[in-house]
Parts: C-alpha cells; sequence; structure tokens
C-alpha cells in the first residue's frame, strides 16, 4: 500500500499542471532507460555474483576433500601408533622415558630462548629507534618484523606450555624463571614485547599511510619490504582460520595433536589493516574535498585532482612492487570508487544542498568517468554507478527548486500587490520616465525572471531552461488572472446600483491603478526598437531562445502569443472598467433621464462631454498613448450604448408632436463636435454612431411595412442586433400596439443576415 501510495505521490508532484501530460511521452522513455540501465546492471551483478558462488562451492567442495583427507591420515596414524605400542614390549616405560628426554630438552631450549629473550627486545628496539630517525625508508623493516616473529613464536610456545598441564616439572620453571640481574619475570618480557609490537605497527602504519608519497619519491625499498610483511602475515592468518576451522569442525581429533595445538592462535589482520589504511588515507582527502566543495561549487574538480593522480602513481609505479595476487591496482580502485561514490551520494542526499552544488555534482559525472577512461575503466568496470544513476532525479530536482523559486516569489509579489491595490494608499504607484503612471513591482517582476533563467542556463541543459521557461509562463499568466479577477471584483463594488454616494469617494485611487496597471500591461509588450525600447518580453524571449533546442524556441512562440493577447486584453479591460466606472458613478443620475420628459429642458450630453474633457485633461499625460486611442474610443462606445440603452429608463415616451428628432440631433452634434478633435479615432467613432440614425428611423418610419423595412435596414447593417431593443423601442412610440410589434418580428424571422465581426449593437440590450 505504500509502495502504491509513494507511486501516486510521485505522478502527482511529477504531472502537476495539465500542460505536463505533454511529458508523458519522455518521462516514459526516460524511465525505460533506467530501467533497461538497472537491468543491464543486474545481469552483470548476478553473472559476478554466480561465478563467485560458484567458484566458492567449488573452494569448499576442495577444502572438505582435503579436510576428509587429512581425517583418514590422521585416523590411520593413530592407528599405527596404537599397533606399535602393542608390538613393542615395556612399551609405556620406553615411552614415558622418551617424553621426559624430550621435555628436559625442550625446557633447556626454551630457557636459552628466554634468557635471550630480553636481549632481543633491545636489538630491536635499537633498529626501531633507527627507522624512528629514517621513516621515509625504515631500512630495519624486515629484520624487526623477523626478530618479532620469532619472539611471538616462543611468547606463543610459553603460554601454550603454562596452560597445558600444571604437573610438568619443566613448566613450573619456565612459569616461575626470574631472567637476568634486575630479577625481570616472563610476565615481564611479554609485556615488554607487546610495547615493541605497538611500536613496531606504528612503523607499518605509517608507511601504509603514505604510500602514494613513497611511490611517487621514488622510495621502492620501504614498499617492497612492507608488501612482503604484509603477505607473511596474510599466510600466517590463513593458517590460524584453517586451525580455527579444524578445531570447530573436529575438536576431538584435533585436540590429539600438539602441533595443532602450539604457536599462532589469533589473526593479527595485516592485510585488513593495509586496506584500513588505503581507505582511511582516502576518506580524509575526501574530507578536506568535502569543505572545499561546500565553499565553492566550482572547484569539485579541482578539490578532487589528488584522486586520479593516485590512482595513476598506483598503475605506473606500485602494480611491480606489490604481490600480483593482491591486484593492487584494481584493489585501489575499489576502494577509492567507492569512496568517491558515498562522497557524492552524501551530497545528494544532503537536504541543504544548493542549486549550484547539485549542477556541479551532475557536470562532475561525466568527467568522472572520462578520466577513469584514461586510466583503463570503462563505467562498465566501475561498480556502483558513482550516483547512483541519479541525474535524471537532480536535473528534475534542480529544475523543480528553480520553478518553486519563481512560484514563491510570484506567489510573494502578488499578495503584495493585492494588498497594496486593495489598501491603495497614497505613494504607492510609481512613474515611467515618460511620466506614465506604472505599478512599483513589474521591473522587480522581469529583473527576478531573469536572474532566475540565468541560473537555469547556468546548468547547461536545454531540457532545464525549458522546463523553467515554460514555469515562468505559467506564472505570468496567472498574473494576469489575478489582476483582471482583483480588478473586476473592485470595480463591480462601485458599480452597483446600490452602494451609496458616500462610499464612492476612493473612486479616483481605484482609476488610477487601472491606468497603471493597463500602463503595465503596454510596457510588457511595447517594442519600438526604432527608438531603442525593446519590451519585457520580446527581451525575455531573446535570452532564452539562445539557451534552448530549436524546437521548443519554435514551439514556444504559441505561448508567447497568448502571453501577448493577454497583456493587450488586459490592458484593454482596464481602460473599459475605466469608462464603465465613469459612467457608474458619475453619469448614474444623468443616464437615467436620457428620453424622458426632463431630458428635452437639460443639456445632459454637454454635461457628459465636459466630464469627458476633464477626465482626458487629467490623464492624457499618465497614459500611455496607444491607450489613449482606446480611452477615447471606449468612451465613444460606451457612451452610445448608454444612450441607445437609455430607451429602457422609466417614462419614456416618443409622441408624434414632441421635438425628439431635434434633440437627439443635438445631442449626436455635441458628441460628434468632441470627438471630431481626436483625429485618430473619430472615423471609426462616427461610423459607429450611425446606428443612431437606425434608432431614429424606428421611432419615425409610419407605422406599417415601413417599419418593418426600418427594422431591415438596421439588421442588415448590424447582424448582432438585439430584438428584445428593437421592441423596447416599439414600444416607446405612441402608436405603437400589437400589430406594430408582431409585423416586425415577423420580418425578424424572414431576414438572414451574414454574421461578421462584433458591432456596438451587440452591446445595447
Amino acid at each position: 500500500m505504500n509502495d502504491t501510495d509513494d507511486v501516486v505521490n510521485r505522478l502527482a508532484e511529477l504531472l502537476r499542471h495539465p500542460d505536463d501530460l505533454e511529458k508523458i511521452s519522455s518521462l516514459k522513455n526516460e524511465f525505460t532507460r533506467k530501467k533497461a540501465a538497472v537491468d543491464g546492471q543486474l545481469r552483470i551483478g548476478l553473472k559476478e555474483q554466480l561465478e563467485i558462488t560458484q567458484q566458492g562451492m567449488s573452494s569448499i567442495n576442495n577444502g572438505q576433500r582435503t579436510v576428509n583427507l587429512i581425517k583418514d591420515e590422521m585416523i590411520k596414524i593413530d592407528r599405527l601408533c596404537v599397533e606399535a605400542q602393542n608390538m613393542i614390549q615395556d612399551f609405556p616405560f620406553v615411552d614415558k622415558v622418551a617424553q621426559t628426554h624430550r621435555n628436559f630438552a625442550q625446557v633447556e631450549d626454551m630457557k636459552a630462548q628466554i634468557e635471550s629473550f630480553g636481549r632481543n627486545l633491545d636489538e630491536l628496539e635499537n633498529l626501531l629507534r633507527e627507522d624512528d630517525e629514517n621513516t621515509e625508508n625504515q631500512d630495519n623493516l624486515l629484520a624487526i618484523h623477523y626478530g618479532l616473529t620469532k619472539l611471538r613464536d616462543i611468547r606463543d610456545i610459553a603460554l601454550d606450555s603454562i596452560k597445558s598441564s600444571t604437573e610438568d616439572a619443566g613448566t613450573e620453571l619456565i612459569n616461575n624463571l626470574q631472567l637476568g640481574e634486575t630479577g625481570a619475570t616472563l610476565q615481564d618480557h611479554f609485556t615488554r614485547l607487546d610495547d615493541v609490537i605497538d611500536w613496531f605497527d606504528e612503523h607499518v602504519g605509517t608507511a601504509c599511510l603514505n604510500l602514494i608519497p613513497l611511490v611517487q619519491s621514488g622510495n621502492n625499498g620501504i614498499i617492497v619490504r612492507l608488501a612482503l610483511i604484509v603477505e607473511k602475515e596474510e599466510e600466517k592468518d590463513r593458517q590460524v582460520e584453517a586451525l580455527q576451522h579444524a578445531h570447530r569442525e573436529f575438536k576431538d581429533l584435533a585436540s590429539r595433536f600438539k602441533s595443532m595445538n602450539a604457536g599462532q592462535k589469533e589473526l593479527r589482520g595485516y592485510k585488513d589493516k593495509f586496506l584500513k589504511a588505503i581507505e582511511y588515507n582516502c576518506q580524509a582527502q575526501f574530507d578536506q574535498a568535502g569543505e572545499t566543495f561546500s565553499e565553492d561549487p566550482d572547484k569539485l574538480e579541482k578539490s578532487v585532482r589528488w584522486y586520479f593522480n593516485d590512482l595513476n602513481t598506483v598503475k605506473l609505479g606500485m602494480q611491480s612492487l606489490m604481490p600480483r595476487k593482491w591486484r593492487i591496482f584494481k584493489t585501489y580502485v575499489a576502494i577509492y570508487h567507492r569512496l568517491m561514490h558515498d562522497f557524492l551520494v552524501s551530497k545528494v542526499q544532503d537536504d541543504q544542498l544548493n542549486p549550484p552544488h547539485m549542477l556541479a555534482i551532475v557536470h562532475w559525472v561525466a568527467k568522472y568517468y572520462a578520466k577513469m577512461e584514461k586510466l583503463g575503466l570503462s563505467a562498465d568496470q566501475l561498480h556502483p554507478h558513482v550516483i547512483d544513476d541519479r541525474e535524471a532525479d537532480i536535473i528534475r530536482e534542480y529544475r523543480t527548486l528553480i520553478t518553486n523559486a519563481v512560484e514563491q516569489w510570484m506567489d510573494r509579489m502578488s499578495t503584495t500587490d493585492r494588498q497594496t491595490f486593495l489598501e491603495r494608499k497614497e505613494n504607492t504607484l510609481d512613474t515611467d520616465a515618460e511620466g506614465h503612471l506604472r505599478t512599483k513591482t513589474l521591473g522587480d517582476l522581469w529583473r527576478m525572471l531573469r536572474e532566475q533563467l540565468t541560473v537555469a542556463s547556468s546548468s547547461d541543459r536545454p531540457d532545464v531552461v525549458e522546463g523553467v521557461v515554460e514555469s515562468m509562463m505559467r506564472a505570468l499568466q496567472s498574473r494576469q488572472s489575478m489582476w483582471q479577477q482583483l480588478i473586476d471584483s473592485e470595480t463591480q463594488k462601485y458599480t452597483s446600483p446600490t452602494m451609496p454616494q458616500a462610499e464612492q469617494e476612493g473612486l479616483q485611487p481605484l482609476q488610477d491603478w487601472l491606468v497603471a496597471i493597463a500602463n503595465d500591461q503596454i510596457a510588457c509588450i511595447d517594442d519600438q526598437e526604432d527608438q531603442g525600447q525593446i519590451s519585457y518580453l520580446t527581451t525575455f524571449r531573446r535570452e532564452y531562445e539562445t539557451i534552448v533546442t530549436p524546437a521548443y524556441a519554435l514551439s514556444s512562440n504559441t505561448e508567447l502569443d497568448t502571453l501577448r493577447d493577454g497583456y493587450v486584453d488586459l490592458g484593454t479591460h482596464c481602460i473599459s472598467l475605466f469608462t464603465t466606472l465613469i459612467f457608474s458613478v458619475d453619469f448614474r443620475g444623468i443616464l437615467s433621464e436620457f428620453f424622458t420628459p426632463a431630458w428635452y429642458n437639460k443639456k445632459a450630453m454637454a454635461q457628459i462631454i465636459s466630464t469627458f474633457e476633464d477626465y482626458l485633461a487629467d490623464y492624457s499625460d499618465v497614459l500611455h498613448p496607444s491607450l489613449r486611442d482606446v480611452l477615447v474610443e471606449e468612451l465613444a462606445d460606451e457612451l452610445l450604448v448608454r444612450y441607445l440603452s437609455a430607451i429602457r429608463n422609466r417614462g419614456v415616451k416618443f409622441r408624434r408632436g414632441d421635438p425628439f428628432n431635434e434633440k437627439i440631433k443635438d445631442d449626436v452634434l455635441t458628441v460628434f463636435n468632441f470627438f471630431s478633435t481626436q483625429e485618430a479615432s473619430f472615423p471609426a467613432i462616427k461610423d459607429k454612431w450611425r446606428a443612431v440614425n437606425a434608432f431614429v428611423e424606428l421611432l419615425n418610419a409610419e407605422k406599417g411595412p415601413a417599419v418593418a423595412d426600418a427594422y431591415e435596414q438596421f439588421k442588415r447593417e448590424n447582424w448582432d442586433l438585439q430584438i428584445g431593443w428593437v421592441e423596447a423601442v416599439l414600444r416607446t412610440r405612441d402608436d405603437c400596439d400589437r400589430s406594430l410589434i408582431g409585423l416586425v418580428k415577423a420580418r425578424a424571422a424572414e431576414v438572414e443576415v451574414e454574421r461578421g465581426m462584433e458591432t456596438v449593437m451587440s452591446k445595447v440590450r
């Protein structure tokens, strides 16, 4: 169950966004490659383990046969001894005399060896002192080892004799013997021997820890001497292991042979200490390399330069100095590679590992195997993989760290922007070099994206950069959505008919923010290369296109176009809301009087145009020039929509004798007089306001088919004309009845128009 949960969680992490579904094929290929690599390693490992197991079973079988042969021979010898005792008369007496003679001979020999024990120790100590003064050569190392071996054997035999029988007179003599004029006991000499052995082991350990420097300095003699000592001790340890095995398997039989119970009984482990010294020395250098790497990830290769120098020294200078059976180069490679693996994996698993360090490790893997290849070692010969084939995981994690940083930064910025926008305190907006209103965070936003893109590009991996760029584009789209939802929600508070007039004092700060947000959107896409001005979005595209694959650079154009359209839509939406606020707040009372009896005696349209002039005067300098034209068109369109929609005002009734034609004409002329000063926008505005003529035709047409004809003409010019609004217009005629409305509806059912671009009449309902 836990494995299933882990898989689900892993998939959820990899496929967090709908766009990530496109990665399934690449992830599948990646996992397939990883599985193939793991299967290959398992097959190689299984083959090696099978060979080792077969060799081990063969060795066990051979050993078992050898032990059985020894057992048979020992049984034969025991049988011959028993038979010999029966053949010789008085054998027990003869045997006792012979045994007594052997005991006395052994006691005399042992006494002579023990009496010279102290002198021999003195000689060995002198040799050790000489080597202390010449640690790089240690010419006496073999002589010391030979002497210590003899003294160790004497001690072992003596201790065996002491433990064998308390009734033996010779043994009692040895146990109580005082040696020399100082009266030192045997135990004193043995204790002193242990001290000399420790001293000797220090010399051996020093040589083991300095194998590489000794080879590099050409001190081959000490290397050979050390190898001979370790090899000899290795052979003795194998003999001890064999005796220990014999004692475990054939305890009763082995106890009857003194040769199997005398001498060395404990493993000395010089070969293990030799290997541990190699590992200790390598580990110490890795510890120093780890500190250097932590301080500066770029120095990883330099910090482990010794690694390859050591292996090259072993390959060229040490193999001929060591026993061939040791395969010393292969031994060094196995130890060093394992420690390199442990070193790198420990860094990878460190939760505090920074992205630059992760990246340095990934880059190092290829260099590592290339350097090992130069030493004659292929990747197939080095197990396990130096970072357990985790490059893809590290790269994914590295990319995730960057994308998470982008998302967190964007979230913090969005939170700040949201809070600042909702509070709308003074001095929370900024202006650019041209004096246009801007928010204070836009520059920081693109600077952060540029910095994170630089971090991603330092990976020298297009897949990392592409993943980060995708994350950035999603974040930018989310920011667009955030602003739209925020301004829609806040604007709705002011456009609500139920909002008290007293609470509308914050209108101007809101309008300032709408202008600033709109200017931000244009700044993101406004390219004026002839003036040396490049937009944020174009700069972003140029920066990432050089570090991604050509295929991605081409495919990303779709997302860039979506972003660019989103900036345009959001900018124009801000201006549209700005216009809506003007009509909902400033003109709330005026619009309700259009076409009512009060309309004839007031100059409502002139008042509206005056307000337009004030707004344009206030905001023209702080609004981006391209948005100023948008604002003018939005004002004209919204005014037209509100003007035509005013037909639904309470009390509207057009009587044949009322001067509504002249009043409408006066309103239109007032509008045209103002907008005619806007040369860039006026032609389009004038064309849209032709809808007023069609509106007047609906009011003036003679009752009957002429009204239906007026409707049909209106419909053909504005395909999205709403029949509900037309019906509302007809009901304001003083001669309207059911037949007139039925006539128009019938014509509406007959008229077929071709759909085209949306007209202003789609908003008039």
